[in-house]
């Protein structure tokens, strides 16, 4: 990338005030693909914890109470029982006898039975409704694995919180890593089921307390290593397990068959099919997942920083320079700062071009109407959920907001295309290893009705606003060219999806690498194809 001395706009921080209970507008599920969502619930939970300490504070005045009725008690039975008669002789001290067992004794029963939970039980029986789900938490895990291929990091890496970037150290248990590992599982995705079971040993092996026992770790290792061909380390662990447990059934069950197993091998001339065995164990444990992309090494690669195919020789031709938006009078006197990011597909970056009072104000519209993102499927024509975009999206019209409508005119005169033929503006907040794979922003030849109900064409163009600074991961990398563009907030891209010809250009399939730490927030506008007759005339040639 060109480096350029220009001043990026101060970050102003602020804080997110919330009443005690969540708005009914924030209670979406899926609050794992938004981390602007999830730092709602931190503020739930907080309001948690008071009511849990306020419950606390009520049970210890409570026995303060009972303790002291109980030593006054004390000291007058100790008093009374060395002469009961003459204790009682006392008309007074006859009458107080009276009153208590008659009256105080049962208020000190209704005092014990009184029950000082119900005003906590009431705040989380309400707050429980906006709490995350088995999907919530099963995504959130699923995150970390991703974040965990995506940018080669171990496990003890992730255990101990040692990523880049962060501002609050955080480790996980060995329950925590148990759970990962669980979750793997019931992917049948053997290869995370071993990394994280094995972690988990080693933990426990390093002295840490935990509910989670040896054995239960060595039961779903065992038969994790198994499923992935290496039976003589399945069987060790198996052994390793009876020596903890000898009565353990499934275990006893699994020596039997691993041993008859390795009998029969011995037995038989397998060296072919040891070969081919190797092949499939090797091939399960890298994982072969049914969502497979094949450039996923190269757009990985360029997710690390790694891999960027940009020669010395055509980093000369990339220059910083001020853009009037071709004699714009709004940009003449004031012209925006203008960086090429790359040549072909040429992507420029534009500099201090959306203000910080602009973002918070588009992110303040946006954060009621948040909801999952969706894809197109090419199959049934309609929008759905995927896996591989994991990420909250919202859309703002320009007459709804004054701010929505001005940056939409930024955009027509910085670019000189026509914004009214082009969809609303798109505001996108990136969950935990929130991203989106690699994809094409425009409809190729074999989807020809994707924008039919619009009427405008195809996407001729996409605007990214980066209204974020990301601490680690979120860039925008595009595999077919080797390009990473990285999230600078108050910064935005812009590249042509078409040629001039209207042909598309497959040069500019990209992706929203993982966030591995931060809080990513984008908005894009696609511009499309009807408008820009005169604006971007049609070449002769077809790939120009």
């Amino acid at each position: 990338m060109l480096a350029c001395k220009i001043k990026s706009s101060k970050m102003i921080w602020y804080t997110l005030i919330v009443g005690i209970l969540l708005p009914q507008s924030l209670a979406h599920p899926g609050f794992f693909t938004s981390i602007g969502q999830m730092s709602d619930l931190i503020h739930t939970e907080k309001d948690l914890v008071t009511s849990l300490k306020d419950y606390i504070k009520a049970e210890e005045n409570k026995l303060e109470q009972i303790k002291k009725w109980a030593e006054k008690l004390d000291r007058l039975t100790s008093t009374a029982t060395k002469d009961p008669e003459g204790f009682v002789g006392h008309p007074v001290n006859a009458f107080k006898l009276m009153k208590r067992l008659n009256t105080e004794w049962s208020e000190l029963e209704n005092l014990v039975l009184k029950d000082m939970s119900d005003g906590f039980i009431s705040n989380l029986t309400i707050q429980r409704q906006y709490f995350p789900n088995d999907e919530d938490q099963v995504g959130a895990a699923k995150a970390l694995l991703r974040l965990q291929d995506t940018y080669n990091l171990d496990t003890d890496t992730i255990s101990k919180g040692n990523l880049p970037g962060v501002k609050h150290q955080s480790f996980l248990t060995v329950e925590d890593c148990f759970e990962l590992g669980k979750v793997a599982y019931t992917e049948a995705d053997y290869y995370h089921t071993e990394l994280w079971m094995e972690q988990a040993l080693r933990q426990l092996d390093e002295g840490e307390v935990s509910t989670i026992d040896k054995v239960s770790v060595l039961d779903y290792l065992s038969y994790a290593v198994y499923q992935q061909g290496d039976l003589d380390k399945a069987l060790l662990l198996t052994k390793k397990l009876l020596e903890l447990d000898p009565e353990h059934q499934r275990a006893n069950g699994n020596l039997k068959y691993f041993e008859y197993i390795m009998a029969k091998e011995k037995d038989s001339n397998k060296s072919s099919s040891d070969d081919q065995s190797d092949q499939k164990a090797t091939l399960k444990k890298k994982g072969t997942a049914a969502d497979y992309l094949p450039e996923r090494q190269k757009y990985e690669m360029l997710c690390r920083g790694e891999g960027t195919k940009m020669t010395p020789w055509r980093q000369k031709k990339l220059f910083c320079r001020y853009h009037d938006g071709n004699r714009n009078p709004k940009f003449i006197l004031a012209p925006a700062k203008q960086e090429d990011e790359w040549d072909k597909p040429r992507i420029v970056r534009f500099h201090d071009i959306i203000s910080d009072a602009e973002i918070e104000i588009v992110k303040d519209l946006a954060k009621p109407r948040l909801s999952r993102a969706t894809v197109h499927d090419p199959e049934t024509g309609k929008l759905t959920t995927a896996q591989y975009r994991v990420s909250k999206s919202a859309w703002l019209s320009g007459y709804e907001n004054p701010v929505v409508s001005r940056i939409n005119m930024r955009i027509q005169d910085l670019t000189g295309l026509d914004v009214s033929t082009a969809e609303e503006l798109q505001v996108a907040n990136y969950g935990v290893g929130g991203q989106y794979e690699p994809h094409f922003d425009f409809a190729r030849k074999d989807e020809p009705d994707a924008f039919k109900e619009l009427g405008t064409g195809n996407r001729i163009a996409t605007w990214l606003f980066y209204m974020s600074d990301v601490s680690a991961g979120g860039a925008t990398v595009f595999p077919e060219v080797g390009a990473s563009v990285w999230p600078k907030k108050g910064t935005a891209v812009f590249w042509y999806n078409l040629f001039a010809s209207g042909e598309g250009d497959y040069s500019t399939r990209h992706a929203a690498c993982p966030v591995l730490v931060g809080n990513k927030w984008v908005s894009n506008k696609w511009l499309h194809e009807r408008g820009q007759e005169f604006r971007r005339p049609c070449t002769l040639s077809e790939l120009e």
